[in-house]
């Protein structure tokens, strides 16, 4: 996509970060409570391990997406587990798709990593399809994994290993 850049997080980009994980739509399909401040990101991003890749996808100067991956210690080191998101005005434009083949490159060419993991509403068939095209199996149904909009939502444990 031209004018699409996936780089590092920076501190300037707290308060666009916050803004954007506010959305209705970005936030529907995350753990994230309504109404986050930028104190709180600004500490999500402060508080981030060594082990912590944290990216946006800026479009022509906006940011418009979020992704991180943190990578476990000890027994679990060869494992990483993920989280994205994109601009509900901007969904289904190819930056999911940017951003999580970023992280995967980072996870295989860089910190040889063996197994991807993430969780995922049953719902939301777009983010699937995504996982799936890069490699990502169900490995597990989550009942009542989450409780948001006045309801318990299902999730899927996914993973991608190279074997």
């Amino acid at each position: 996509m031209a004018g699409l850049t996936i780089r590092a997080l920076r501190a300037s980009d707290i308060e666009a970060v916050t803004a954007l994980i506010n959305l209705p739509g970005f936030r529907f399909g995350t753990l994230r409570l309504p109404y986050q401040t930028v104190e709180e990101t600004r500490k999500r991003f402060e508080n981030a391990g060594p082990g912590h890749v944290s990216l946006v996808a800026e479009l022509n100067g906006q940011v418009v997406g979020d992704a991180g991956m943190t990578r476990y210690h000890g027994r679990r080191s060869h494992v990483a587990s993920l989280g994205m998101g994109v601009h509900d005005d901007f969904a289904g434009k190819g930056i999911g798709g940017a951003l999580l083949a970023e992280l995967i490159d980072t996870a295989d060419n860089w910190l040889n990593l063996k197994r991807l993991e993430l969780t995922v509403y049953t719902d939301n068939a777009a983010a699937i399809a995504l996982y799936r095209k890069f490699g990502f199996e169900e490995e597990g149904l989550l009942k009542a994994f989450a409780f948001r909009a006045g309801d318990y939502v299902d999730a899927y444990a996914m993973a991608r290993v190279r074997l």
